[in-house]
């Protein structure tokens, strides 16, 4: 016994008597002490196991069930306060016990009991909660009443024996005493509050409303203290992810306290709040505004903060009292208190020991890692909060906006998109970053008292060279700033150039000028990487800045210490004064950055700001409710608290909030007018009325056209009786229905609703059935009457899914007539009592019109009796009008019926007549049969899609995963897929940069890191020759920790921020850990007499000034390997892609290959070369610190293989995830961005159908989506935080346990302090490792997609001639020779031109005809050799063209296209871009065209601007142009495919006179689109499915009655 027994065995005094009362022997109270706990244990265990039992059927807890009891979060913190002091007690008693001759065992065994007891408790709490079961926490209160007691009867007894508070014991007893009390109120808090005991009646209680909608995924408010603080609740989610990816229906909805309309109202509130009535016109403050809404987190984060970064002094403290007692015996202060026969230790005493500092530094690191993570997640959460209710207040800012605001251009919709996307993310950002702003100051002060408590004045002049630099860094910080601009200026100047080159590449091809335009492209990327080039030069110098500042401070502060003390510092306080200044370098290298983003965030509330206050819409009463909210209706509208109970469905608040009732209607309207204007001027905002003195009316139920010359303000009329433009005066009256047909109407016809067309189209990005329904219900037999009315049948079934293709602005590109039907179909599909149409008929040729007019405008909309106005150009349609408005330079001319006109205006009458003939006659040459203009656009839209026959299509980007693996995909080979690191990707990348950067880049930061290693090695070595060692890089490390949330993107990459901006610091080899291993103990022997300083400053200086060399090489060499590789990968993808074959165009869509140049691209220049840096950095920190620690104490290698395989799984396991979730938010912001933009150009249309609540509620939940994924993504970043940092601190307390085990066996205690130092430096860069290596693999799909493009054929530029043997100016007669020719698109295809035979002569006019698809325009292609011609061939002069170089054969004939492509330059740049003709050349063929007269009156004349696309000149004009473009280049043949398609009537008889002179002596092709075009040609060749049906004069053609062609001309006539 004599080892074990509970009260000591001391013979001389028998610990076992009773004889002064039971009471006055301290071991017998200390036994009492176990009673509670035992019985705690008795109890529970059964409890437990049972009730685990039942429940392994349901592992998983339920979460429905779940409810906090009262004092839920109180008891946690109290449970885990009460856990540290019995780790204080237990370790107090274990030191006390090794102080006496036996053992004591009650000095610990009690405590240590409790330990286990308190653990139970809070397992049994959790799951009688979870289980919702209250009665059984009886026990637990029994346990604190009992335990409470006992307690209180040993602390009595310590008092009435003079135990007071100089001894530790009593005062942990105190604290005991006062936790068990506080536990137990706690507990009869909840059985007050639940009555689940000693009360008659129970208390029901329902769970939140969250925890009963199982969608909503996101636990984080709803679990306990401890999954809260560690994520835990995440783990099904992120170890699930590794067997199938996440989805968005994984991560369900958000709680209802996150969602946007919540934090919308809170946010509303307090700004509307601040509104006051002595000052309307004064704008509330957004900031106040935000700090009211969310104020509470931002205190409790920055709570949190303060903990931590007082914790974390806690690190160099322990370091410096390891190190200080490592080998000394502890002295002994505290006594042996007579009564008790127990040692009595100090407090002071406790601190001594280096176990217990060892365990005090874990704890303390664990905790400081918590609640850091807390700090981080509060703020997010918050960011995001104020994002939805930044983006809710913008959106519904946009609703109300003015018309004339945005047609002014006072706020373009490049504004709002920007408010979007860029200033709420930069509020948000402030927002994590803002308790930085507090927090930094307070730790920079601490660290520096700190610092000069340990080393005197020498600390404060190294600290000054930190601080002395800082503003340095800022400065560098504002410069990438602004690099960053004018990059991104270069690169959408790119992007538009390369768009314009996609867009027309066909014309490109056919004219042989792709180079020239390749060439202004590489220009601009020119001037790109020369901006790129500085934002890397000043990306690096950041870089170097932040590794070489702490090499420099800890210089200055040794060097200056060994010339001012004369002495050596001790190795505990060199260690000490290490570790803190990594904690200083952190805040001060995030000040800068965080300055600059409370710079950006005032910018960004002050646009904001000024867009609150904007303009908006006059109060359109008359049609619907008051849309501008009133005060006092915002004020305490029921709305707002309806919102707060939640008494009903999310959907209807944002009306209710917004619309207050609707006002009843004024009695003055007359029963028969729809609607009526009297005296009305109006203007778009300048003052001037642009519609001045309208006096009309609008019949119900009849047709109303409007009509008038170009600009006389027919578009405006219709804006202004939807109340879209200023009122100037008068009145605009809507008239109400009879109150019978209210009632039987209001259910079906939306009242107050208007179905309008605009003239410019507008389509959501949503399916097309989704556009012409428009969120009414879809009735099948309406839908396809509507479709049938605007001719979309054979549209619909060219598209790839039908109607339920996206169409929109990232869906499919339709022509102007298609999107111009739908809008027409969406206006007649609502079930409106008024119809507004602008011009429907612009965009449509002479059938569809007379269709839509037929069916649609006749028939559907006047047989369900709806008013119907009509704004048109088409006189002939004035026959069928009920009601007709002149206008004439924005006033009414004449209103009456047609009759009415007739007889009293026949001057307008008969003007209209003439108008009209010249119409009709062009109406008999217009009906031909499918070669109208839609057949045209369809056939566009058939050839986009018919390359889908081909298997090779490929289908989106995301399933392009790796070709080469994809032999079976079942579960296991996905799983694999999905965790490996794309190597083979890197490599490319790597290499694209150049093998010599490449070796630069591995060897410098290899040779830096070891010379961190020598700094720090070094440092030991001097100081342990005074005693102890220093180690050069403690603060080095910055925690990173420490930083900016770590996600927070600092120049633009997503967290470049803080690993960008972690100082760095030493990396070991093997070898070079083997080599100076030798040298320690070597060196040992000389270094115990004690060498001068003057031998160690020297080398010490030497070896800095080479580290902060390298940092400056290292940190160049990447960047730069970055901009070679970029340059490299894009030089290499636009030559690809421009010299591809035209099919491969046509298979790939072209927002695919846009997002190469754009995105791609962008992530290739900008973000991954500084995710390269940090990841190689912050791993070789790791490596080289488990190196170090590795080579002081090698028994850590036993505990380091545990710890690296628990890594490995955390990071495989967060990788998958983190990437699923990063693609989920980039999905999801993309749409919500989109409706911002949809709804900014679709203002007047939405309000006009009176859908503002639908698009709102839409907007809400695409920001509800976004934020969920993004809280997500941070929520998976603090898990693996939480899970890096606690290895961190494991690996901390193995190192400190190792040393202190070792310290005896002839280990200096230097090498202790170095081994430590770099301890903690681990725990900083364990989790920027994982987050590096996630973002790496997800920026290298950006390569990984580049590089699919890379390995495109292109077309065979060469051809099997030399240009030499070529005559200069073939072809000079212009004989064309067609033998046996085959022709297809792909070698997968059929063929589309089968055995063609054909002679044509020099000079000929040769007319081709066909149906649509009958290989045509085929033909035409195959003389510039853009198909595959694989049998046959064409004969150009003699010499076969298929031999030909390309450039050579395209540069020699000319094309005309049937849709005009003109490129933003000059006119000069468009006719020829290669400047080798004449000006009176050009003047000659634009006299030729017709546009000489139109040319000369633009200023600039040649040199005018042509915007983008040709923007700026109407269709016509536009095919003039390119006609001219075709005549410039003198060639003896030319070739028009349907060239006069676009033109009038008019203008294409002078043109086809024209290219008869113009073109006498040369070789015409007309493919015909009117056959009458071709009825004077000298050939007319008539084609059927590829082949030719007959060919010969047309004359002799006409005479065979039956012939294809005869039939063709007679359907013309």
């Amino acid at each position: 016994m004599a080892g074990l027994s509970f009260c000591g065995n001391n013979v001389t005094k028998n610990a076992y008597s009773v004889d002064t009362g039971m009471l006055n022997n301290g071991c017998f109270v200390d036994a009492l002490n176990l009673v509670p706990h035992v019985f705690l244990l008795f109890i529970t265990f059964p409890i437990l196991f049972i009730g685990w039992g039942s429940q392994s059927s349901k592992v998983q807890i339920h979460h429905n069930t779940w409810l906090h009891f009262p004092g839920h979060n109180l008891r946690w913190i109290l449970t885990f306060t009460l856990l540290f002091v019995h780790v204080c007690e237990i370790a107090e008693g274990i030191v006390s016990n090794k102080q006496m001759d036996t053992n004591h065992l009650h000095l610990f065994m009690p405590a240590f009991m409790g330990f286990i007891a308190a653990t139970t408790s809070v397992v049994y709490y959790h799951n009688i909660e979870t289980s919702n079961f209250p009665k059984l926490l009886l026990a637990l209160f029994i346990y604190w009443v009992l335990a409470f007691i006992t307690k209180s009867i040993k602390l009595w007894k310590f008092a009435e024996y003079g135990v007071g508070v100089l001894h530790l014991r009593f005062c942990i007893t105190a604290l005991l005493v006062v936790l068990y009390g506080l536990l137990m109120a706690v507990e009869i808090n909840v059985i007050r509050v639940r009555r689940y005991v000693f009360f008659a009646n129970p208390q029901k209680v329902k769970p939140p409303e969250d925890l009963q909608d199982l969608g909503v995924r996101f636990l984080q408010p709803f679990v306990n203290l401890l999954s809260k603080a560690t994520y835990w609740w995440m783990n099904p989610l992120i170890i699930g992810a590794h067997k199938r990816p996440i989805e968005l229906k994984k991560i369900g909805k958000l709680p209802i306290a996150m969602r946007a309309l919540t934090n919308y109202l809170k946010l509303k509130d307090a700004y509307e709040d601040q509104r006051n009535a002595e000052d309307p016109e004064k704008a509330p403050s957004i900031w106040r505004s935000m700090y009211r809404a969310f104020g509470r987190p931002i205190l409790l984060s920055s709570t949190f903060r303060y903990l931590a970064d007082l914790l974390g002094f806690a690190g160099p403290l322990c370091i410096y009292g390891i190190v200080e007692h490592l080998n000394k015996k502890p002295v002994k202060e505290g006594s042996v208190v007579p009564y008790f026969e127990v040692y009595f230790m100090s407090s002071n005493e406790l601190l001594q020991n280096t176990s217990v500092l060892a365990v005090l530094l874990f704890l303390a690191l664990v905790l400081q890692r918590t609640f850091l993570q807390a700090s981080y997640y509060v703020t997010i959460e918050t960011g995001i909060n104020l994002r939805g209710a930044l983006l809710a207040m913008i959106y519904n800012k946009i609703l109300r906006l003015s018309t004339s605001n945005m047609s002014m251009g006072e706020m373009t919709l490049g504004q709002i998109n920007n408010l979007v996307a860029i200033e709420t993310n930069q509020l948000m950002w402030f927002l994590f970053l803002c308790p930085n702003l507090w927090a930094m100051p307070v730790q920079i002060v601490m660290g520096v008292i700190l610092l000069y408590y340990l080393l005197g004045t020498s600390a404060l002049i190294g600290a000054s060279v930190i601080v002395l630099l800082a503003p340095v860094q800022y400065l560098i910080a504002t410069k990438l700033a602004d690099t960053q601009k004018s990059t991104l200026d270069q690169s959408t100047e790119r992007l538009k150039k390369t768009t314009e080159i996609l867009k027309g590449i066909k014309l490109l091809k056919l004219y042989a000028w792709e180079n020239i335009f390749c060439d202004s492209v590489e220009d601009t990327r020119g001037k790109e990487l020369t901006s790129l080039r500085t934002f890397a030069l000043y990306t690096s110098m950041s870089i170097f800045m932040n590794a070489a500042i702490p090499i420099a401070a800890v210089l200055v502060t040794f060097v200056s210490h060994a010339l001012i003390n004369k002495s050596k510092p001790s190795s505990s306080e060199a260690f000490a004064a290490l570790a803190l200044f990594h904690i200083l370098v952190t805040p001060l290298f995030l000040l800068s950055t965080v300055v600059r983003f409370a710079v950006k965030a005032m910018v960004s509330v002050q646009k904001l700001g000024e867009f609150l206050q904007s303009d908006e819409i006059g109060d359109d009463s008359w049609r619907n409710g008051d849309m501008s909210v009133s005060l006092e209706a915002c004020k305490k509208h029921p709305g707002a608290t309806k919102a707060i109970n939640r008494k009903q469905p999310l959907l209807y608040q944002m009306d209710n909030y917004e619309q207050p009732a609707r006002r009843p209607l004024r009695p003055n309207e007359t029963e028969d007018v729809a609607v009526k204007v009297n005296g009305g001027f109006f203007t778009w905002g300048s003052n001037l009325s642009t519609l001045s003195d309208i006096n009309i009316c609008i019949p119900t139920g009849q047709l109303t056209m409007i009509v008038g010359q170009v600009g006389c303000g027919k578009s405006s009329l219709l804006l202004a009786m939807l109340g879209e433009m200023q009122t100037l005066s008068g009145k605009v009256y809507w008239s109400k229905l009879p109150v019978s047909e209210m009632l039987h109407e209001a259910n079906s016809k939306n009242r107050y609703s208007v179905g309008y067309a605009t003239q410019k189209s507008w389509l959501l990005n949503a399916t097309v059935e989704d556009n012409i329904t428009f969120g009414s219900p879809f009735n099948k037999q309406r839908y396809k009457t509507v479709i049938d009315a605007c001719s979309l049948q054979p549209d619909v079934d060219l598209l790839p899914f039908g109607d339920q293709t996206e169409i929109g602005e990232r869906g499919i590109n339709l022509s102007g007539g298609q999107r111009q039907r739908i809008c027409v179909a969406r206006a007649l599909y609502q079930n409106t009592n008024i119809v507004f149409l602008d011009d429907p008929f612009s965009a449509l040729d002479i059938h569809l019109s007379d269709h839509l007019m037929q069916e649609g405008i006749l028939k559907f909309l006047q047989d369900d009796k709806r008013t119907v106005v009509l704004v048109t150009h088409k006189l002939q349609y004035l026959i069928h009008a009920d009601w007709i408005i002149a206008m004439k330079d924005g006033s009414v001319l004449r209103e009456g019926t047609l009759k009415d006109i007739q007889t009293h205006d026949v001057e307008l009458y008969e003007h209209w007549k003439t108008l009209m003939n010249r119409q009709d006659q062009e109406l008999e040459k217009d009906t031909e049969i499918d070669n109208c203009q839609t057949a045209l656009e369809r056939k566009t839209l058939r050839r986009a899609f018919y390359s889908r026959e081909a298997k090779n299509q490929v289908d989106d980007d995301e399933e392009e995963e790796e070709e080469e693996e994809e032999e079976d995909d079942n579960m296991s080979t996905t799983t694999s897929r999905r965790s490996k690191i794309p190597w083979r990707v890197c490599w490319q990348y790597l290499s694209s940069g150049g093998f010599l950067m490449v070796f630069l880049m591995v060897f410098s930061k290899l040779l830096k890191h070891s010379v961190m290693v020598a700094i720090d090695y070094w440092l030991a070595e001097w100081t342990a020759n005074g005693d102890g060692p220093v180690n050069g890089t403690a603060y080095d490390d910055v925690p990173v920790n420490g930083t900016a949330n770590g996600d927070v993107p600092v120049n633009g990459t997503a967290n470049d921020d803080v690993n960008g901006y972690a100082p760095d610091f030493g990396n070991v080899t093997r070898d070079f850990v083997n080599a100076s291993a030798a040298a320690v103990f070597s060196n040992r022997t000389n270094s115990a007499a004690g060498l001068p300083d003057s031998y160690y400053v020297p080398v010490f200086i030497i070896l800095c000034g080479a580290g902060i060399a390298l940092c400056l090489i290292t940190s160049l060499t990447v960047e730069f390997l970055g901009l070679s590789a970029a340059t490299n990968l894009h030089h290499n993808l636009l030559n690809k892609i421009i010299h591809a074959p035209i099919r491969f165009f046509d298979v790939t869509p072209l927002g695919q290959i846009l997002n190469r140049f754009s995105a791609d691209t962008n992530i290739i220049d900008q973000h991954i070369p500084p995710t390269l840096e940090s990841l190689t950095r912050s791993t070789l920190l790791c490596l080289s610190a488990i190196g170090v620690i590795a080579f002081v104490t090698p028994s850590f290698l036993i505990a380091l293989i545990p710890l690296a395989v628990s890594f490995y799984f955390i990071q495989k396991y967060f990788r998958v995830a983190s990437k699923d979730l990063q693609d989920l938010d980039d999905s999801t912001q993309l749409p919500l961005l989109c409706h911002f933009s949809e709804t900014a150009e679709g203002l007047t249309t939405i309000r006009a159908f009176r859908h503002e609540s639908r698009f709102k509620q839409k907007m809400l939940e695409l920001t509800d989506t976004n934020n969920t994924a993004y809280l997500f993504l941070s929520a998976a970043n603090r898990w693996l935080e939480v899970r890096t940092d606690y290895l961190g601190a494991v690996i901390v307390l193995t190192a400190a346990v190792a040393s202190i085990w070792s310290s005896g066996k002839n280990l200096p205690s230097s090498m202790v302090g170095l081994g430590l130092t770099y301890a903690l430096t681990v725990t900083n860069y364990l989790n920027w490792v994982v987050r590096n290596l996630a973002d790496l693999e997800v920026q290298m799909a950006a390569v990984k997609k580049v590089n699919s493009f890379l390995s495109t054929e292109s077309e065979n530029y060469e051809g099997s001639m030399d240009t030499t043997q070529v005559p200069e100016d073939w072809p000079q007669h212009g004989e064309i020779k067609i033998q046996d020719l085959c022709v297809r698109y792909d070698p997968l295809l059929k063929p589309v031109l089968k055995h063609v035979n054909a002679n044509i002569n020099p000079g000929q006019k040769v007319g081709i005809c066909g149906r649509t698809g009958s290989g045509k325009s085929s033909l035409s292609l195959a003389f510039f050799n853009m198909v595959d011609v694989f049998e046959g061939r064409i004969i150009i002069d003699g010499i076969d063209i298929c031999k030909l170089p390309l450039q050579t054969l395209r540069s020699r004939l000319s094309i005309i296209l049937q849709d005009p492509v003109l490129f933003s330059g000059s006119i000069r740049f468009n006719l020829d871009p290669e400047r080798t003709c004449t000006d009176d050349r050009l003047w000659e063929a634009l006299e030729i065209a017709q546009l000489k007269n139109m040319v000369k009156a633009l200023s600039g004349g040649l040199d005018a601007v042509v915007t983008e696309g040709g923007e700026n000149f109407s269709v016509g004009q536009r095919q003039l142009f390119c006609l001219a473009r075709a005549f410039v280049r003198k060639s003896s043949i030319l070739i028009m495919d349907e060239a006069t398609a676009s033109i009038d009537m008019a203008t294409e008889n002078v043109l086809q006179k024209v290219v008869m002179t113009a073109f006498a002596d040369r070789t015409v092709v007309t493919i015909a689109h009117r056959v009458h075009t071709i009825l004077e040609a000298d050939l007319v060749i008539v084609m059927k499915r590829g082949n030719i049906l007959e060919i010969d004069k047309p004359e002799t053609l006409l005479e065979n009655e039956d012939g294809m062609f005869a039939s063709f001309v007679r359907a013309d006539m």
